[in-house]
């Protein structure tokens, strides 16, 4: 039966512009912490975001009314799908407002970390920068080499795209292969197993999601098949990655560098990271552009309105996602 104004809890301060138009259309209110628990007893619908933990334990805590968790943004790992599915709580997310900026940020860092682009400029910042050599600040050409994307999504593939433009030579990795048409769009080389791919490659860029299977995909061994000219560019999840792993393997140098903007225990940062110069560090920024915020809260917007009219959202995260 549809819902006239269903009642919306959000979790995190959102875009006025969003939060706006909610109110308009929604019986809104504002809960972070422990008072989510509470919140949620009387909701229709939960509006959490990818820094909050959807667990089992909170799911069952809701009241009858919550059916519909509608997540601001694209990744759903810190929901538990399996607790939502047994409570009758659909669950929708946000794909593909984000794949343009995020691929953007995956660009820069990919440019920016064999270019030591951040190391040079906290120089000129810290006054120890001495002038122009033949042999200051030198770092490695991009133009050239190959760079493997692990995970071929939308993201990926804006990636691969931009990538081309700069010389680099693209190889991927993903559970399916791409259909021949896309492969030659970008002249993408296709592995099956991603270790393969680890030794061909001069760059590897994460952007799989985080799940049972990815978690630590990328350990100390893979880093080792990276190589010690290679380079870990990580915008999707720190928990992919074996962060231990990966400090050990840049304060050994093991592999060249790494340009992260997710960290393993976000918001906290490995203090070693922080003390390494071959590291370009962001604070989980590559979505963050006002036309990618305004975009994820319009999906909501829109999923929450087609679920209380009595339809099927249009962003439903089905059995299978991962």
């Amino acid at each position: 039966m549809p819902i006239a104004r269903p009642r919306v809890v959000v979790t995190r301060k959102l875009p006025d512009m969003v939060e706006a138009r909610m109110r308009e259309l929604f019986d809104v209110e504002f809960a972070v912490g422990p008072a989510l628990a509470a919140a949620i007893a009387d909701a229709d619908v939960l509006v959490p975001t990818i820094v909050d933990t959807i667990d089992a334990d909170l799911i069952a805590r809701a009241g009858p009314r919550l059916k519909l968790i509608a997540n601001f943004g694209a990744g759903v790992d810190h929901i538990d799908l399996k607790a939502a599915r047994a409570r009758g709580i659909i669950v929708t997310n946000t794909p593909g407002v984000l794949t343009e900026d995020a691929a953007d940020m995956a660009m820069a860092l990919i440019l920016a970390v064999p270019r030591r682009l951040s190391e040079g400029e906290r120089q000129v910042r810290s006054g120890a920068w001495s002038g122009w050599g033949p042999t200051t600040m030198l770092g490695r050409r991009v133009n050239g080499k190959a760079l493997g994307i692990l995970g071929m999504g939308r993201i990926g593939q804006a990636i691969a795209m931009r990538a081309r433009g700069f010389g680099l030579r693209i190889h991927y990795h993903n559970r399916r292969r791409l259909p021949h048409v896309v492969e030659r769009a970008v002249d993408a080389v296709w592995h099956e197993d991603l270790d393969d791919m680890l030794t061909e490659i001069d760059i590897l860029s994460v952007n799989c999601p985080h799940n049972a299977s990815t978690h630590h995909l990328i350990d100390a061994g893979r880093l080792e098949l990276l190589g010690a000219g290679g380079y870990l560019i990580n915008i999707a999840r720190g928990e992919i990655v074996d962060e231990p792993a990966l400090v050990d393997a840049l304060e050994r140098g093991t592999i060249a560098g790494a340009g992260l903007d997710v960290f393993e225990h976000e918001p906290a940062v490995d203090p070693r990271l922080l003390a390494l110069d071959n590291v370009v560090l962001l604070p989980h920024m590559a979505s963050a552009t006002i036309e990618a915020r305004q975009a994820t809260g319009e999906k909501v917007i829109a999923n929450i309105r087609m679920w209380a009219d009595g339809h099927r959202p249009p962003d439903q995260v089905l059995e299978g996602w991962a």
